[in-house]
């Protein structure tokens, strides 16, 4: 399967009530075909809800769903030929990997015959190559996932839904699985939509990202835009690790925190409520080689945690405000952990100065075909 075999996705002012509750509110999202979107947020956000009016488990109040040229909005589960990954997998104890694999062929009524090499197909595409004959009680999680992915491929579906199917994982196999599952979806060519509430995962995976919130589209974009220029402060606090602080605007490129001036990079516009995004990562402490312009904020050492790759650092500024960074162990602008107490200088580019207003002050997201 290539990008040509993959089916583009047209989701069109769905909305979704239950009772007075609006689990969806005029969602409108084109996803291309070959694309991996994942659709991110918070628990309550609406993406499960999102993914199952696209699956056919959820009837829409309003709008419509479209696969390639097809409505398929009331359209039942088993007629859209779309290959699902559940959450808890959803495999069958008493079957083989081989008989959960070849499973959908069954439900399809494809020539049996043409069963063993499919199965066999999909099992070498996950690397489970001669598990056929496997219990599901013999596997590891890791393999268990593996297995239903191989059952949602198995009959090459243009559209493959994944709902959290990694999150039963423990961290470092859930980090491999994530780099797996990019290979995978390389060799398929198939469009993914993936639901995750696991920011790292949807910025480490997908081609772009849609940032749910209270059944509303807040931002689309691909990973490094969202992390960047995101778009309010609910999308600064939840994309990547961020304090945020109230400024104000002094003109196009220049807030006031405080005593500080500090410019940014980016045009600054008008909002009744701004506050500077400063993600941990960006923050620097001031080894005195940086150049003119930047921004200096000084500040003391309330905490210091050594982290092995990394020392996480825990500051107040002159005014009491607290900030934490991020610094690589390695830098040379670190000789030894500083003291608690320890008087020093943080810096922030004018690149990475990230001005934002707060949530429910931006205008709408707007879709991104």
């Amino acid at each position: 399967m290539d990008e040509r075999d993959s089916v583009g996705v047209s989701i069109r002012s769905i909305s979704k009530r239950y009772g007075s509750t609006e689990a969806l509110k005029d969602i409108t999202l084109n996803i291309e075909p070959g694309e991996f979107m994942s659709l991110l947020g918070p628990s309550g956000s609406g993406k499960t809800t999102l993914l199952g009016a696209l699956g056919g488990f959820v009837m829409p109040s309003s709008g419509s769903v479209w696969v390639g040229d097809q409505d398929m909005t009331y359209m039942p589960p088993h007629k859209r030929n779309i290959g699902i990954v559940f959450q808890s997998y959803a495999l069958f104890p008493h079957m083989s990997v081989g008989e959960n694999v070849a499973f959908p062929l069954r439900a399809r009524r494809l020539p049996k015959s043409t069963w063993p090499e499919r199965v066999k197909q999909a099992l070498a595409m996950v690397e489970l190559d001669g598990y056929q004959d496997r219990g599901v009680s013999q596997l590891s999680g890791g393999q268990r996932q593996r297995v239903a992915l191989a059952r949602a491929i198995v009959f090459e579906p243009r559209l493959i839904l994944m709902d959290e199917p990694l999150s039963a994982l423990d961290k470092q196999l859930r980090e491999t699985m994530q780099i797996e599952l990019r290979r995978l979806h390389r060799k398929l060519g198939a469009t993914v939509v993936y639901v995750t509430h696991d920011q790292r995962e949807a910025l480490t995976m997908s081609d772009r990202v849609a940032i749910l919130k209270d059944g509303e589209l807040v931002q689309i974009g691909a990973p490094e835009t969202l992390h960047n220029n995101p778009k309010d402060s609910f999308v600064a606090s939840f994309i990547g690790d961020s304090t945020l602080l109230p400024v104000t605007r002094i003109d196009e490129h220049t807030v006031q925190l405080g005593t500080h001036t500090l410019r940014s990079a980016k045009p600054i516009a008008p909002h009744a409520e701004l506050l500077l995004a400063i993600q941990t990562e960006k923050l620097l402490i001031d080894d005195g080689l940086h150049e003119p312009g930047i921004n200096r904020l000084p500040c003391r050492v309330v905490e210091a945690v050594y982290q092995g790759d990394s020392l996480r650092l825990f500051l107040e500024l002159e005014d009491g405000t607290s900030i934490s960074m991020r610094q690589p162990s390695h830098h040379t602008a670190l000789q030894k952990i500083p003291p608690l107490g320890e008087r020093l200088s943080v810096v922030l580019h004018p690149e990475d100065t990230i001005i934002v207003p707060r949530a429910g002050c931006a205008p709408p997201a707007t879709n991104v075909a």
